[in-house]
């Protein structure tokens, strides 16, 4: 039978039927009759049945096993009425496409969240898909926080559409927009709960030169070198590194201009507060120098200040003349002040009082010694 024949038996066919004729484009509702591996027929009460292909069954290339099942009720749409061997073609990609440009042009119109699966990774974002749209979100847009996009591949996420254009294939999603609603409107409720004082558990996000900020519950706060350890720290890195899980102490709360100072040193652990009560004048204490300056050399434990005139008896130029950080020395109180802790120590009337000192006083073999060689090698380790 020829083409024309079979045309027009087809058509003799579909008179006696008494139904209305097919459209492309048009979407009708089915029942799936049997699924293989490359195609799906299925039953959409008309004269003849109709056929998807593999490819219009999913824009990804899946099993159609995978895809229906026999006896599934579905939408689709029409490619031809007429597949020139006896089916209608059909689709179910085309139809599910039509459904899903609606709802992602709705949510764009109404500004909602859809969820979309991130297929992959990308020069300068993601690739996700609402069903069989293509959604692009920019690395910038992924998260408010700074993320490994490669952790979000296989995952499914709430996005909110900020560009639209099917014309020229352009979907544009924005998970970060979502996030920062989300803190926008806890930010009062966490910012009113902080209180002075009180510990709470943080992570650290980033090392800068002056300390560390760290996000506790949703608020970034400061943690000043000062405030990272009772001794003297020159780099936050010594102390922690980004990722951390710190407990620290809330420190100064500025609610209007949003700036949180936090304490990682514990308060209850401060020296001054510790051995405060029992240091009087006149004690030799042992300790470590942590600082020199240019009008003396601070020393740790309680932090005092040994004066370049408290050094030695000789001229010197600056206090590094003698004296190196990290170097243990003996030190005598010479003033307290409990109220501005703030304390004055001597090294020199230390080593006035020393026997291994005076000793030297009195040798004349060592008259070429000078006092810098003392103090260098005066160590307590």
């Amino acid at each position: 039978m020829s083409y024309d024949e079979t045309q027009s038996s087809m058509s003799e066919l579909l008179n006696d039927y008494d139904v209305k004729r097919l459209n492309r484009g048009d979407i009708l509702k089915g029942i799936v009759i049997d699924v293989n591996d490359k195609e799906a027929s299925v039953n959409i009460n008309y004269a003849f049945d109709g056929l998807i292909s593999k490819e219009e069954l999913s824009a990804d290339g899946k099993d159609p096993r995978d895809v229906l099942s026999k006896g599934d009720e579905i939408d689709v749409y029409v490619i031809s009425p007429n597949d020139g061997e006896g089916y209608v073609e059909l689709s179910l990609v085309r139809v599910l496409e039509i459904k899903e440009k609606e709802d992602i042009k709705s949510a764009f119109k109404e500004q909602k969240n859809i969820t979309v699966k991130v297929k992959n990774e990308i020069k300068g974002g993601l690739i996700a898909y609402y069903g069989n749209i293509r959604v692009f979100i920019p690395g910038s847009l992924a998260s408010r926080e700074r993320i490994e996009l490669s952790a979000l591949v296989g995952t499914e996420l709430e996005v909110k559409i900020t560009e639209l254009d099917f014309r020229n294939n352009k979907v544009v999603g924005s998970r970060r927009i979502i996030e920062e609603e989300k803190y926008n409107k806890n930010k009062k409720v966490i910012w009113d709960s902080l209180k002075e004082g009180e510990k709470r558990n943080g992570v650290v996000k980033k090392i800068v030169k002056f300390g560390a900020f760290v996000d506790v519950g949703g608020v970034e706060g400061l943690i000043h070198l000062s405030d990272l350890s009772w001794e003297r720290v020159n780099r936050a890195e010594d102390i922690v590194k980004e990722g951390d899980k710190v407990e620290v102490f809330i420190g100064n709360v500025d609610k209007e201009k949003e700036r949180l100072s936090l304490i990682l040193k514990d308060v209850a652990k401060e020296p001054w507060t510790i051995h405060g009560g029992n240091i009087k004048e006149g004690d030799i204490i042992e300790g470590k120098i942590v600082r020199l300056t240019t009008f003396g050399a601070f020393v740790e434990g309680i932090e005092g200040l040994v004066h370049i005139s408290e050094i030695t008896d000789e001229r010197i130029a600056k206090p590094s003349d003698v004296l190196e950080t990290n170097q243990k020395v003996k030190v005598k109180v010479l003033n307290f002040n409990r109220e501005d802790k703030k304390i004055a120590l001597s090294i020199k009337d230390v080593l006035e009082s020393n026997k291994e000192y005076l000793n030297y006083v009195d040798n004349e073999d060592d008259e070429g010694t000078s006092l810098g060689d003392l103090l260098k090698g005066f160590k307590f380790e």
